[in-house]
């Protein structure tokens, strides 16, 4: 496995930089690593992707619920099965188990939801205490 800058995660054991790691990019096959430091270090990489990735999915809630007119247009079921349905087609195509997929964006897709929510709210109270409301 190497990190972006071309060092294997156990060189960043011996140098102590391991916990400050923050890769764009990782190389690894899952197959071959032979130490939990580098299982460890990959799975580390890999969070700093996905958690990058949810805070970008999540500018565009924020856009959702700029953009939509009335709060009832927050909570969109077929646009939420589709989501879903979605997820679970792509796990099956990389060998993730489907079920644990649909468990898992059920969870996140009700955060957005309810975060959106939030969002709308204070947008339209931004809205009347700025008169826009009227």
């Amino acid at each position: 496995m190497t990190i972006t800058n071309g060092t294997t995660p156990a060189a960043l054991v011996k140098t102590s930089a391991i916990a400050s790691v923050t890769p764009t990019s990782i190389t690894l096959d899952a197959n071959t690593v032979s130490s939990m430091l580098e299982v460890r270090a990959a799975i580390d990489a890999l969070d700093v992707q996905i958690v990058t990735l949810l805070g970008t999915r999540l500018r565009f809630i924020e856009a959702a619920s700029r953009i939509k007119p009335v709060k009832e247009a927050v909570r969109d079921e077929p646009r939420k099965r589709d989501v879903l349905d979605k997820a679970m087609a792509t796990a099956e195509k990389v060998n993730f188990p489907p079920k644990l997929m649909e468990q898992i964006y059920e969870v996140l897709v009700e955060g957005c939801i309810n975060y959106e929510g939030v969002k709308f709210d204070e947008r339209e109270a931004a809205k009347n205490i700025n008169g826009e409301g009227q």
